[in-house]
């Protein structure tokens, strides 16, 4: 699986890593290999390699440190006033977020391209009824943050959530290892949000994740992330998972990685995210580049992002030319590799609306020579959340 820790290390940062997670002396402990991604020092993969990890995680329960992310609190003295805030700068419908709930959306440019996207939560708790939860990409933490910050009114302020860590916990076998030390995530459903105590240590928990499986997401103050973790792999049902495998698992979930699948020049409709564009907002608009969004939602995009499977063992990476069987270039691959689960390479890529309907048959350009790929729906694995 040398291939797939070079898709993962391809995504890693060029820099020397200046920050580490609070996790990071327990994946060196592990035997982990270490690259840098986002500015952190991050596992890769431990020694039993990529494609135990990924199928691990598909079979049993796969433990990832995502400590690295954004984790920030958006609070002003109401939901309605908070929530009004965020729709200015994302297109999803957050004033109608139940208490409890989590929505994914995307930070929009005025252009309505992807600033990035992002995870928002409404806590359950009422005290707190005046805040909102966002996870971000850690590569964007920054500018996103800044973002924000500029175009917030007076009265609601972001607060980073820097002192808190965040790991996952994803798989068939999730739910019931988590239940042993946290009896209550057992009842939550796919994209509900709960606070409670985990192993004895107060903590966030949101039922979702970044694998198409079932799973969690667990947040808690940095300085007992350790003690999670540890209790966690002491159950012969989960194991530490690192990048290589996290990257498989969600491009056969036909998942976006940021700066890869969408980005500031791709909008929500591109991208094939208008799931997550409600139609209160389709209909009223009033977040940066609407007119677009609107027009595209209308009339169609002139590109879209698509599923792709290459014929025979051969995968396609990103950046590999998509053109008709005719040779006509219409598009390119921005995330591609060798799927374990599906047994089979698969890839996603942008193509002119024209060509995007599933059956189609296209040419992937792989060493300037066509690899035959067909137009595939998403995810390629079925996605296994308990709805």
């Amino acid at each position: 699986m040398a291939a797939e820790a070079d898709t993962a290390i391809a995504h890693a940062s060029p820099e020397t890593p200046s920050l580490k997670t609070a996790l990071h002396s327990r994946h060196v402990a592990l035997g982990a290999r270490m690259v840098p991604f986002a500015g952190y020092d991050m596992p890769v993969q431990y020694p039993s390699g990529i494609l135990t990890e990924h199928n691990w995680t598909r079979e049993k329960a796969g433990l990832f440190d995502v400590s690295h992310m954004g984790q920030a609190f958006l609070v002003g003295p109401d939901h309605e006033t908070t929530a009004r805030t965020l729709e200015a700068l994302i297109p999803a419908d957050i004033l109608n977020l139940a208490p409890g709930k989590q929505r994914y959306s995307q930070l929009l440019n005025e252009e309505g391209g992807i600033l990035d996207d992002l995870m928002v939560t409404r806590s359950l708790d009422l005290d707190e009824d005046g805040a909102l939860y966002l996870v971000v990409n850690a590569a964007c933490k920054t500018e996103d943050y800044a973002h924000i910050e500029a175009r917030l009114p007076a009265n609601v302020k972001l607060i980073r959530a820097e002192h808190r860590g965040l790991i996952a916990i994803q798989g068939p076998a999730a739910a019931e290892a988590l239940a042993v030390l946290a009896p209550e995530a057992a009842e939550m459903g796919f994209m509900t949000s709960r606070s409670m105590k985990v192993a004895g240590i107060k903590a966030n928990l949101s039922r979702s994740g970044y694998t198409g499986e079932d799973g969690y997401e667990i947040s808690v103050a940095a300085n007992k992330i350790g003690e999670i973790w540890d209790t966690l792999l002491l159950d012969a049902r989960v194991k530490p998972i690192g990048l290589g495998a996290r990257d498989s698992l969600r491009l056969e979930a036909g998942l976006c990685l940021y700066g890869h699948d969408i980005d500031t020049t791709t909008s929500p409709v591109e991208g094939a995210l208008t799931w997550s564009v409600q139609k209160r907002r389709r209909e009223e608009g009033g977040f940066p580049g609407a007119a677009r969004i609107q027009r595209e939602f209308a009339e169609g995009p002139a590109r879209v992002r698509v599923g792709l499977l290459p014929e025979g063992r051969a995968p396609a990476r990103e950046g590999a030319e998509i053109a008709t069987p005719e040779g006509e270039i219409v598009g390119k691959v921005t995330s591609g590799g060798f799927g374990p689960s599906l047994n089979a390479p698969c890839a996603m890529g942008y193509v002119a609306k024209a060509h995007s309907a599933p059956g189609t048959r296209l040419d992937l350009i792989v060493r300037g020579k066509p690899l035959p790929a067909v137009v595939a729906a998403m995810p390629f694995v079925p996605n296994r959340y308990k709805r």
